[in-house]
């Protein structure tokens, strides 16, 4: 699978990958978001732009990777569920391809009483494994959910999270496999300190041979 994604040769090849992260701001001043982005400029092969983190309004995701895209960084989309349907998230991804996003990250999404927002009605007419599933169909099939073709399939680089140290901790890897199974290409976890939990997360995973899929 050739996306086009410098994060996708970098990890194709062996070698370390370092990613940073935007949190777009709350508002519509593009500035703030180039600012973020020369701090990463040389210094990261992808950037996550975030996706109404916490539930909390936001900059789109989309509108912070064109910035990005914009200021010479390669974006990593990131995309809930939270908040749109099928039909919506099938239009973004085609939306982000088109203005030349190559990596995006399937998320589930804080649900929305967390945030600044808790009266909003979720969608989550899919979840991330199912949004996972769709973005592989659409790349690898050439076709829609409903099994219709794409005129121009969007070539994605297909990003999951892992969450290491959620409970039940012994099904974190399992959770990893189904992911692995529905068609993810890499795996991003948040910040790891707890290096004896990561390790025991690590064993587990290649005891299910997820290391040498992803």
């Amino acid at each position: 699978m050739k996306s086009g994604s410098r994060l996708e040769k970098v990890l194709a090849g062996g070698h370390f990958a370092v990613t940073g992260e935007c949190g777009p701001p709350r508002g519509a001043d593009p500035e703030l978001v180039r600012k973020k982005a020369a701090h990463l400029k040389g210094v990261v092969d992808s950037v996550n732009v975030t996706d109404n983190q916490t539930a909390v309004v936001r900059m789109s995701s989309l509108g912070g990777c064109l910035i990005l895209l914009q200021e010479g960084l390669e974006p990593n989309l990131q995309m809930v569920v939270r908040d749109r349907n099928r039909i919506a998230l099938q239009s973004d991804i085609l939306g982000a391809y088109a203005l030349g996003v190559r990596n995006m990250l399937c998320l589930s999404g804080d649900h929305q009483k967390f945030g600044d927002h808790p009266a909003a009605k979720n969608v989550f007419d899919l979840d991330s494994m199912q949004l996972i599933q769709t973005v592989k169909k659409m790349r690898d099939e050439g076709k829609f959910i409903n099994d219709q073709d794409i005129q121009c399939p969007p070539k994605m680089f297909i990003g999951a999270a892992a969450n290491p140290f959620a409970h039940p901790i012994d099904f974190r890897a399992v959770r990893l496999g189904k992911k692995v199974a529905a068609g993810v290409d890499f795996v991003q976890t948040q910040c790891i300190y707890n290096m004896d939990r990561m390790a025991k997360f690590m064993e587990q995973a290649r005891d299910l041979g997820l290391t040498v899929k992803v």
